[in-house]
């Protein structure tokens, strides 16, 4: 009697044991992949227009292999790695032609978006070749639409983003001061050079606000272009180029391997 008791205990505890076994290996293979591919979005800061080297299979998109998000993939070995910033882009070129990698595997993004909505280049434009009251007066049209418009605009976008990569730490990277301040420099003068700096600084406010308004990480490129601005002595970006206008204004290969991947190294 005792050893069918004895039997039976043991029979039941190698199931049990089984069963526990069993369990957690289905559990262990119902775990999603881990998140670590990454996906770089954004518009010319982030594809690297003005830096060289540009993948030939991007196209009009100018994507860099010195740009920081291929600087940063290439140091960091993503298990994934999706390049889909194009220059020109806008809030609203990201939403229909960019986001298509994202998915529950992504686990970094890195976006810079909103100048050109602002208006960057007719600004810019206007303020190189038009007077001093004409600059300013665009200026404050571009600032009123940062203040009005693009908030909802990043909204948008960021939220498509938190639904297409619900596992992903977004970083949302700035833009930065264009000139250096209380210098002898050709060309524009301090009066626009001072209104162009302030309306990078309002932009760069609201892109903070609504990355932190979604969890997002912002990222400030500021800090790190300080004394490689336009009229310092080490240019970290291109003032105007007649010869190749739409590198005008655009991080340089090493803004972008010394101004944004610093940012971006810090942030993700």
């Amino acid at each position: 009697m005792r050893r069918f008791r004895l039997v039976g205990f043991l029979s039941s505890l190698v199931l049990a044991t089984g069963a526990a076994l069993t369990g957690a290996a289905t559990a262990q293979a119902a775990q999603p992949a881990a998140a670590d591919g990454y996906v770089a979005l954004g518009d010319s800061y982030s594809s690297g227009v003005g830096a060289g080297s540009y993948i030939s299979s991007s196209g009009d998109c100018k994507r860099s292999t010195k740009a920081h998000p291929y600087l940063w993939a290439a140091a960091h070995s993503p298990s994934t790695f999706d390049f889909t910033a194009c220059s020109g882009a806008r809030t609203g070129d990201v939403l229909s032609g960019q986001l298509g990698p994202l998915s529950s595997s992504t686990g970094l993004v890195s976006i810079s978006i909103g100048g050109n909505d602002a208006g960057f280049a007719d600004t810019m434009t206007t303020c190189v070749l038009q007077s001093e009251s004409s600059c300013l007066s665009r200026i404050a049209t571009a600032e009123a639409y940062v203040d009005s418009t693009l908030p909802g605009k990043l909204d948008g976008v960021y939220s498509a983003i938190s639904d297409k990569a619900p596992n992903a730490h977004v970083v949302v990277i700035g833009y930065p001061r264009f000139y250096k301040l209380g210098t002898t420099c050709i060309g524009l003068s301090e009066t626009k050079r001072t209104a162009i700096n302030k309306a990078s600084d309002h932009l760069n406010t609201v892109l903070a606000q609504r990355a932190a308004a979604h969890g997002f990480t912002f990222g400030d490129v500021r800090t790190t272009f300080t004394g490689h601005e336009l009229c310092s002595g080490s240019p970290w970006l291109h003032s105007v180029n007649w010869l190749n206008i739409g590198e005008s204004y655009h991080p340089t290969a090493a803004g972008q391997s010394g101004g944004y991947l610093p940012v971006l190294n810090g942030a993700a």
